[in-house]
């Protein structure tokens, strides 16, 4: 027999997640229920894990398409989809920790990561120590061995771009990793190939790519997958037969799409770097990043996303998105639209003002995601907006 050459990614997005029915678009499993004929077939699919055939609360063959089209772009076993990112956030967490447990986490992230910690976790007792993920040592350092659970990491972090060494990451011993890879995609890191234990992204992102579906999903090894979706039935934040179909499309062109975008961000950071009004751009593509050599390592492309920080005040950040016209003022990330957005008035405005302040969540601070518009009309764009 001879060995096929390895699948580049981009092939995998096309190939996976297929059934056997020769059929080149998903199906659309749209039922939440299935005749299991008797009850010896009610009580087996009552008690198959993560088994279709059944109740889509525990699974949908639309839903498993995507998860195995996940997993499949991860090089894991396995993968779990969820109605949001948040809620594969907040399964993964209730499903692994329990009261008295604890949790060490990335002090930079998504505000939402941050208000589920401070929130319901601390609520139920589970106690979290937050570290600098720029400084690689400070997760081991954190640990508590015996009582510490997970150890959560964001890279490239939201909205700094801030990125984690995946490698020590991995390397740490005893507690579950995981890794919000949102803002990367599939297509440019697999944490879970550096030794993390889970994945996870918030499909709604790049992955579904087209601002039409709300999805989350996390990738690992097959066993930690069951043992998490045993917690998730009764969570139920289920992701849904159309979101999923809608995410499989996206993978289906994530590799043009990501490859396109990375390329006009890059340029387009580049450029912004070297305007008057603009203080600093927060892009892993530029050299001045002080983390490019290690993004350099271990992404295949810097992604879509940069953040700015405009040489002014809320009144210049405010003017700025009001002359913006062909880029548009919305809070998501990674779709075909170039859209940008304020951290502080709204991804993280339930930050406290003092984490703001040391995490560098500034007024001046903007988010930019950038679409599959020509980079010249961006910039145009920004040109007249910022003249």
């Amino acid at each position: 027999m001879t060995n096929k050459p390895e699948q580049q990614p981009e092939t995998t997005a096309v190939t996976a997640g297929r059934d056997d029915s020769g059929a080149l678009a998903p199906a659309l499993w749209a039922s939440s229920t299935w005749d299991t004929t008797d009850l010896d077939g009610t009580h087996a699919g009552a008690t198959t894990v993560h088994g279709t055939g059944f109740y889509s609360r525990y699974a949908n063959p639309t839903v498993q398409s995507f998860e195995q089209a996940i997993a499949k772009l991860e090089g894991t076993e396995a993968a779990l989809a969820f109605g949001s990112g948040m809620g594969a956030i907040a399964a993964t967490i209730f499903a692994l920790c329990s009261t008295g447990d604890h949790i060490v986490a990335q002090r930079n992230c998504y505000a939402g990561t941050l208000g589920f910690l401070d929130g319901p976790c601390k609520r139920m007792g589970i106690d979290v120590t937050y570290v600098d993920g720029r400084n690689a040592g400070e997760f081991a350092a954190a640990v508590r061995p015996g009582k510490t659970i997970l150890v959560m990491a964001e890279t490239p972090s939201n909205p700094h771009l801030d990125v984690v060494d995946l490698d020590t990451l991995g390397a740490i011993k005893g507690p579950f990793t995981l890794v919000d890879s949102t803002m990367a995609t599939p297509l440019a890191q697999q944490p879970c190939q550096h030794g993390v234990s889970i994945t996870m992204h918030s499909a709604t992102k790049g992955i579904a790519g087209h601002n039409d579906a709300t999805l989350g999903v996390i990738a690992a090894e097959k066993e930690l997958i069951d043992t998490i979706w045993g917690y998730s039935v009764l969570h139920g934040a289920t992701a849904s037969p159309f979101d999923a179909l809608n995410g499989l499309r996206g993978v289906r062109t994530l590799g043009v799409r990501l490859r396109q975008q990375s390329e006009t961000a890059q340029q387009l950071a580049e450029w912004l770097s070297t305007h008057p009004a603009i203080k600093r751009v927060n892009y892993p593509g530029l050299a001045t990043h002080p983390q490019h050599a290690l993004a350099k390592r271990q992404m295949r492309w810097f992604g879509s996303i940069m953040s700015i920080e405009l040489c002014g005040d809320i009144n210049d950040v405010r003017q700025l998105t009001q002359r913006l016209q062909l880029v548009r003022n919305a809070v998501t990330l990674g779709g075909p639209d170039t859209l940008i957005s304020h951290s502080a008035t709204s991804t993280h405005l339930s930050v406290d003002p003092a984490v703001k302040a040391a995490t560098g969540i500034s007024e001046s601070l903007l988010r930019v995601s950038v679409g599959l518009e020509a980079f010249e009309d961006l910039r145009s764009d920004f040109a007249a907006a910022l003249a």
